[in-house]
C-alpha cells in the first residue's frame, strides 16, 4: 500500500506541483490549503507524514504541529516543514515545537523526495524502499521508487528526460536499442521533432554519469542502429 502524505500549503501553484510530483513517486497525496482543514481530515485518518507551510491563512503550520503532537494517534507521525523562511532562527523554532525536518523555498522535487522517503524509513512506515527499487550497473545506480541516480554512491543529478533515457537503456542493457524505439517510448509516439534530440540527450547523459573518459562511455552508440548501455 502506498504511503498517504497531507500537504498544507496556501500557495497555488507550490502546492499543485508538489501534490502532482509526488504522486508520481506512487504516494497518495491529499492537499489542503488551512491547517484547519488538515487537522479536520487526520480526525478520520491519519497520513503517513504532514508537509506544512509555517505562513498559513488562519491557524500557522508551528502552532498546526504542536496540536498534532499532543495528540495520541500523531504525536510520532513524521512532519516536514516547508517554508520561504530561511533565517536559523525560524528553522529552530519549527524544529522545537515537534517538526523532524525543514526544507526551505525553494527547493527541488528530486531533495524534497529524499527527505521524505528518509523520514518514513526512519519512523519504520517506508514500505517501498526494497532491491526491487534498484538497477546497477557499471558503477551506476538507480533507485526507480526514489526516481535517484548515483555513481559509486554519489548522487547524479538529471533532467526528467535524461532519466527516463537512462533507466530505458538499463533495463534493456542485453541488446541495442533503436534510435525510434527511445523516441517512441522516452519521448512519446506523437513525438514531432529533430532525432538531433536524442543525440543531445545522450551527449549530456554521458558526461553526467562520470567525468573520466571510460565510464562516460558506458552508453555506446551502434553506427547505423542505435544505443546499448555495456556496464555490468
Amino acid at each position: 500500500m502506498a504511503e498517504r502524505i497531507y500537504i498544507t500549503e496556501d500557495d497555488d501553484s507550490i502546492r499543485e506541483l508538489v501534490t502532482v510530483a509526488l504522486s508520481a513517486y506512487s504516494y497518495e497525496v491529499e492537499s489542503f490549503v488551512s491547517a484547519e482543514d488538515c487537522l479536520a481530515a487526520t480526525e478520520k485518518q491519519v497520513p503517513d507524514i504532514f508537509l506544512f507551510d509555517i505562513m498559513l491563512p488562519g491557524m500557522d503550520g508551528v502552532q498546526a504541529v504542536k496540536i498534532l503532537r499532543e495528540n495520541e494517534q500523531t504525536k510520532n507521525t513524521p512532519i516536514l516543514m516547508l517554508t520561504a523562511k530561511s533565517a536559523e532562527i525560524d528553522k529552530v523554532f519549527g524544529l522545537e515545537n515537534g517538526a523532524d525536518d525543514y526544507l526551505t523555498k525553494p527547493f527541488g522535487i528530486m531533495e524534497l523526495a529524499a527527505r521524505i522517503k528518509a523520514l518514513l524509513r526512519r519512523s519504520g512506515r517506508s514500505t517501498s524502499d526494497s532491491a526491487s527499487d534498484k538497477i546497477t550497473a557499471g558503477g551506476i545506480t538507480v533507485n526507480t521508487s526514489l526516481r535517484e541516480v548515483s555513481r559509486d554512491g554519489r548522487p547524479i543529478e538529471l533532467t526528467l528526460k535524461e532519466y527516463e533515457l537512462l533507466l530505458y537503456l538499463l533495463k534493456n542493457r542485453a541488446r541495442v536499442v533503436s534510435r525510434e524505439e527511445l523516441l517512441t517510448k522516452v519521448w512519446g509516439i506523437d513525438f514531432v521533432g529533430e532525432t538531433r534530440t536524442l543525440d543531445m540527450h545522450i551527449g549530456t547523459l554521458r558526461k553526467k554519469l562520470s567525468d573520466d573518459a571510460e565510464n562516460a562511455h558506458l552508453i555506446k552508440t551502434v553506427r547505423g542502429v542505435g544505443y546499448r548501455f555495456i556496464g555490468e
